[in-house]
């Protein structure tokens, strides 16, 4: 009988460790509306000659499933995200969806920064909400994501456009967030049309290491952290000048 109460106990504790925010997150996290839309309606193709995912914003403005996701993402318990991969999937999701939002709510465009001016650019303007408060694509990115010192989620985070890295056809969650950003660096890196392009001898990366290199300095700088995606010749310099093409990323 001891044994049994003892048994009881044992479980009791168990759930109750369980339920607790820091292992009851992930749980809570239900993407499925999320990677529905996106297995739906981003699909490969190429443009400008630029291999990207195309994302077709008038089928998602209609999909029941994009304003579960937006819902998901505004009324999330943000206490809850205790843990840093935990944190770091839900804002890099959040920052792709309302940058999909942003493109949806003042189509029909050519950029995303159509949807700005040169006095009030896109990036500031309130794309949604998190947390019953407005939020901007430059909060999450730069408030939010780019303190937690992780350089690859500049290869997850895209502003719909066609030499921002391809955009996932799947929602980044805590438990695979080490191989998502690590497929995506290494896919973004692969592409020569914006990723990272050998001309003779010298290679040229996107102008995403050259706005935002000094995240990449925790990692020794921007030619050892792409050395350790690409197998470079040792003479070869990278050069962080490969042209931008801000056009949309849409059919």
């Amino acid at each position: 009988m001891g044994r049994i109460v003892f048994g009881r106990l044992l479980l009791l504790l168990f759930v109750a460790w369980a339920a607790t925010p820091g292992h009851a997150q992930n749980a809570a996290l239900d993407w499925s509306a999320y990677d529905g839309l996106l297995a739906a309606h981003v699909t490969p193709g190429e443009r400008n000659g630029i291999r990207h995912h195309r994302v077709d914003y008038q089928a998602v403005s209609q999909d029941p499933r994009y304003a579960q996701a937006l819902a998901l993402v505004a009324n999330f318990p943000l206490a809850q995200l205790t843990e840093r991969n935990a944190r770091l999937a839900f804002y890099i999701n959040a920052y792709n969806l309302y940058a999909i939002k942003m493109v949806i709510d003042h189509l029909p465009l050519e950029s995303i920064r159509d949807a700005g001016s040169l006095f009030s650019p896109v990036w500031g303007k309130e794309a949604g909400s998190i947390g019953d408060r407005p939020v901007t694509l430059d909060e999450i990115e730069h408030e939010i994501l780019r303190p937690m010192g992780e350089p690859r989620v500049h290869f997850a985070i895209v502003c719909a456009s066609l030499s921002c890295p391809n955009l996932r056809a799947e929602a980044f969650t805590a438990e695979k967030l080490d191989q998502q950003l690590d497929d995506q660096t290494r896919s973004f890196l692969q592409e020569s049309s914006k990723g990272l392009a050998l001309e003779g001898n010298r290679v040229r990366v996107s102008q995403i290491f050259d706005w935002f290199g000094e995240d990449f300095e925790a990692s020794g700088g921007v030619e050892p952290f792409v050395r350790r995606y690409r197998d470079l010749p040792a003479s070869i310099r990278v050069r962080p000048d490969l042209p931008y093409d801000w056009s949309l990323n849409g059919l």
